[in-house]
């Protein structure tokens, strides 16, 4: 693991730009840009479109590393390259930002009250994939529905056991149990979860440390202890389906948890804006979600 990214990572202010949207969440991304779907015929062609927005926001004069710490790639924007360099070297090299990479495969059908990741025969590979693109970290997600204990003890082991093996690569993990915001019983879930967590948490061998990306608890500073925590590098926070203003509302009452927005990062950038319009929104955007990190 790079240590100078590593010192960065937890210590300097900031927060993580989520720019992973994978094939299933594609086309909603696209069209939330103003891109609908007879803009394309193919998959390939919505991969170039979606690689054209993410190069436009890295690219961004707002884009940088005044606002933003890291950024979260799909794997094939890992893959493919800005101005002729592979995007994890981009960010870096002429960003100062770090690289994180989406491993998960996509949730598994509710059981139990959660969503598991689904296999992923290939993680090894992949892993050694980022490790050779100069990647920093990664992250992957699975989901809560409902308080249920069985449920969410599977959620929590399979992260941690993922998460291992990533540790064992080189890499960062970001551990991402996400509550479904709009869960009847959302804060039965994040007490059941945060115990768990902190069980792992301590069962942890080595030196290593992990990143937890969570969704914005229901009560006010209730991760405070996983933050604190000497096992955890960063608690970061996804914004979960709420809006751009509700998410910095919320995140502003939460010292010391950071964000990792995608939707409401992005959610007034539009294709048909000129560059100058563009970076504006962008830079508004960037600004209210670093103020709400940083209190």
């Amino acid at each position: 693991m790079n240590q100078e990214q590593a010192k960065i990572m937890k210590h300097a202010k900031g927060f993580i730009a989520a720019l992973d949207q994978s094939g299933g969440s594609t086309p909603k991304a696209l069209a939330g840009y103003g891109i609908e779907k007879d803009r394309y015929g193919s998959e390939e062609e919505m991969f170039d479109l979606v690689h054209a927005m993410r190069t436009r926001i890295i690219k961004s004069p707002s884009f940088d590393r005044e606002g933003i710490l890291g950024a979260i790639l799909f794997e094939q924007t890992m893959d493919r390259q800005i101005d002729g360099l592979h995007t994890a070297d981009y960010l870096w090299d002429k960003k100062g930002i770090l690289p994180f990479l989406k491993v998960d495969k996509g949730l598994a059908e509710e059981a139990e009250g959660v969503q598991l990741m689904k296999p992923n025969p290939g993680l090894e590979a992949l892993l050694k994939r980022a490790g050779d693109r100069h990647v920093f970290g990664t992250k992957m997600r699975s989901v809560i529905k409902r308080a249920d204990p069985v449920g969410i003890e599977k959620i929590v082991a399979q992260q941690f056991e993922i998460g291992r093996i990533i540790l064992a690569a080189g890499l960062m993990p970001i551990l991402e149990p996400e509550v479904d915001i709009n869960s009847p019983d959302k804060i039965e879930s994040e007490k059941l979860l945060k115990a768990l967590i902190l069980k792992e948490l301590d069962s942890l061998t080595g030196d290593g440390q992990i990143m937890l990306k969570l969704s914005i608890p229901t009560e006010d500073d209730f991760y405070a202890d996983l933050i604190a925590h000497p096992r955890v590098m960063r608690v970061v926070a996804l914004s979960g389906g709420y809006s751009q203003a509700e998410a910095c509302e919320r995140l502003e009452k939460n010292q010391g948890l950071i964000a990792s927005f995608s939707r409401a990062l992005l959610e007034d950038l539009r294709d048909q804006q000129s560059d100058s319009e563009f970076d504006q929104v962008l830079k508004e955007a960037v600004d209210k979600i670093y103020k709400a990190s940083i209190t």
